[in-house]
């Protein structure tokens, strides 16, 4: 009968392609296995505020804050204040001001938690521009050579470097922008990482800044830190420096729990926009320096 033999003929094919079915998903699983598309985080994120596409809070339940000021996009000086508030209350200063170093060639708008709709002007940061990341952004992890010397133990999650220890800047790596130990990964897909245990120590205390994460865009930038200076006004690749006094200073007074921001931006750029973050009382911020 035609229909009895349409149907024979159907799960006769069903069961010729089956097996090729199950040989190509046992292929893709191997693959993930082998070097996942998305990896783990491999160090622990601090309690953050939420991102915004549209930057319209991006200050929003922070309580502690790091605002580093420029004069302008292509200035590589600036300076540090750490500040702190009690609910929605106003930002106070804590510390002193310091000096720090910017990129070679001064700053450049990020990605992190003031988002993309900001109006104004200033180049967009890109993978080896010699830039520092402007905007708002949360810190990921501290990090150190020797975390017991900090001045006292980091409430931060802490990342012990070792000579096994790299951050990755290859584009094209599953682990592009993420620091990692390359002997804990399933593969190494990079070349040429930044190999944190330098000759030079200017890594022996530091903190990772979240630009450009979690949701990393390949080119948009990576391993962004602060970090030790090279010496007193020697600009960096596109991180923060700053001398020892002043990354322990950072380092052991960030707490999680008070979720931590970082903003950094020119001068024009800060007055421009913390009225419209709800925190018009930083556009009075001015240094030593002025």
């Amino acid at each position: 009968m035609p229909h009895i033999r349409s149907l024979l003929m159907v799960t006769l094919l069903a069961c010729l392609l089956l097996p090729a079915c199950r040989n190509s998903a046992s292929t893709g699983s191997t693959t993930a296995r082998a070097m996942p598309a998305t990896p783990p985080a491999p160090v622990a994120a601090t309690a953050s505020p939420t991102p915004t596409s549209q930057g319209g809070a991006p200050l929003a339940g922070a309580r502690q804050l790091v605002l580093v000021v420029a004069e302008g996009f292509n200035d590589n000086q600036a300076r540090l204040r750490r500040f702190m508030r009690s609910g929605d209350g106003p930002w106070r200063p804590v510390g002193d001001d310091v000096a720090v170093t910017l990129g070679k060639n001064g700053l450049a708008w990020g990605r992190g938690l003031h988002g993309t709709d900001l109006g104004g002007g200033g180049p967009v940061k890109v993978e080896g521009d010699g830039r520092s990341p402007a905007g708002v952004f949360t810190f990921s992890t501290a990090f150190a050579y020797r975390p017991e010397n900090t001045w006292q133990p980091s409430k931060m999650p802490m990342h012990k470097v070792t000579d096994k220890t790299v951050c990755v800047e290859t584009i094209n790596s599953a682990w592009y922008n993420r620091i990692v130990d390359e002997n804990a990964v399933p593969a190494v897909d990079w070349t040429s990482p930044d190999r944190m245990l330098r000759p030079d120590g200017i890594y022996r205390f530091g903190l990772m800044v979240d630009h450009n994460a979690p949701d990393t865009k390949p080119g948009a930038g990576s391993c962004i830190f602060f970090h030790l200076w090279r010496r007193p006004g020697a600009p960096t690749v596109g991180c923060t420096a700053m001398n020892e006094p002043a990354i322990q200073a950072v380092i052991t007074w960030l707490d999680p729990a008070q979720k931590p921001v970082l903003v950094q931006l020119p001068r024009a750029e800060l007055e421009r926009l913390a009225p419209a973050w709800g925190a018009p009382e930083l556009r009075a911020y001015r240094t030593k320096a002025d």
